[in-house]
């Protein structure tokens, strides 16, 4: 059976299991089933590592088999340290670290905080990064992708230009609750980018690369950049669960100031807004869920290196732009929106399900290409294998299609 109809077949199978759950529910609400989680079907020498909790503190080590477009197969582990206070609406904090090796030769080291003090006063939500990593160039705005009736002989392939480079990422904000679940704070920002490699540009045969001409015009060292800055943020956060969220509403607005320290830096101004809320739609079963995500990112003013525009897939998560590899799209000013229905396919909350839809658009201020005049869909669907029941992280596997693309993805806890 060729992916396409096996992929027809999931997403047929997806959708008559939970309606037959959905009908179970009906016919037996009363019956409770006992919440089951994917390391309970193992025995103790199971791949996943499972620490038992002590009071609100739990510690998982879980082996990561994945794929993505941007990495191709790749395999390492992942340490997620839950932790809450000891007061009932004390919120779950998490802290993650990742170590992966890809089969593009590629090792990514991450390190992402979200935690909530004192009785959620204090809010620390933090991305570090080092990247030995290589990832192809596909030039700016979303119109790259030319409009469906005149795509006929288009291939992504042609406009890939691969890239090496190293990156070192510090993103570290703490913000204080002013009222309840609103928040203001401060953040430090530092992006290092090196060894930058243009594999196929060609000076000498006049063969150039959207990261060389941009480089050039804005007076950039295509090899290296460093880009460093303080930032403002307001934030409201009424999620029952920061690690996989049933109800309530997550806001931020995050103004980052980029001073020219040195000669070769220039000063701007990046305004990043981000929105997610999740709406229950079942009184019976909390599983059910419709969850929307937007996220805007804007350079305000100055400019800043190439890559460091605003591009899909480089949320702290790495999960917007599902459908289509990460960089593809990138501008000045970019928009990404995504709904979501999530829905439970075993009654024991094991396995649920989820189909999404999203679009991204990104502008090209060099060509006057504007945010919105090109949107670039995809839709997907995602199977959910519950890891650890207090925090309900899950095992989650995605897949989704873009315009000319399609991307499968393996990942540990929500998207958003």
């Amino acid at each position: 059976m060729d992916k396409s109809r096996f992929l027809s077949s999931l997403f047929i199978l997806i959708v008559f299991l939970q309606f037959s759950v959905k009908a179970q529910n009906i016919d037996n609400s009363e019956k409770i089933c006992p919440v089951k989680s994917l390391p309970e079907l193992f025995k103790k020498k199971d791949s996943v590592l499972v620490v038992k909790p002590n009071k609100n503190n739990f510690f998982l080590i879980i082996p990561i088999i994945g794929s993505q477009p941007a990495t191709g197969f790749s395999y390492g582990f992942v340490t997620q340290y839950t932790f809450k206070g000891k007061k009932i609406d004390d919120k779950y904090s998490s802290i993650n670290l990742g170590a992966t090796l890809t089969e593009k030769k590629q090792l990514l080291i991450n390190v992402k905080n979200s935690v909530m003090l004192n009785n959620n006063k204090m809010f620390w939500s933090g991305d570090w990064r080092f990247y030995i990593f290589s990832q192809a160039n596909y030039g700016l705005g979303t119109d790259i992708i030319p409009p469906k009736y005149r795509d006929n002989d288009f291939d992504l392939n042609d406009l890939k230009e691969p890239m090496d480079y190293n990156y070192f990422k510090f993103h570290q904000t703490v913000s204080w609750e002013v009222k309840n679940n609103y928040y203001v704070g401060a953040g430090v920002h530092l992006d290092w980018y090196t060894t930058i490699t243009d594999n196929k540009l060609d000076i000498a045969n006049g063969q150039l690369s959207n990261h060389y001409n941009y480089s050039k015009k804005y007076d950039y060292n295509d090899k290296e950049y460093f880009v460093n800055g303080l930032s403002l943020n307001l934030l409201y956060d009424s999620r029952d669960n920061q690690i996989n969220t049933n109800s309530g509403m997550f806001a931020n607005i995050n103004f980052r100031f980029n001073p020219a320290i040195t000669k070769s830096q220039h000063a701007s101004n990046v305004l990043f807004m981000e929105y997610r809320y999740f709406l229950p739609l079942s009184k019976l079963n909390e599983q059910h869920v419709f969850s929307v995500w937007a996220t805007g990112q804007f350079v305000t003013s100055g400019t800043v290196p190439y890559l460091n525009l605003p591009s899909i897939g480089w949320d702290q998560r790495s999960r917007s732009g599902k459908g289509y590899t990460q960089g593809l799209f990138r501008g000045q000013k970019m928009v990404y929106f995504e709904s979501e229905y999530r829905f439970p396919i075993s009654c024991n909350q094991l396995i649920s399900g989820t189909v999404f839809a999203n679009f991204t658009s990104a502008s090209d201020n060099d060509r006057q290409i504007r945010l919105f005049q090109y949107v670039q869909p995809a839709v997907g669907v995602g199977l959910r294998f519950l890891i650890d029941k207090a925090t309900r992280t899950n095992l989650v596997l995605n897949y989704a299609w873009g315009r000319h693309s399609k991307a499968f993805y393996l990942n540990a806890g929500e998207s958003f």
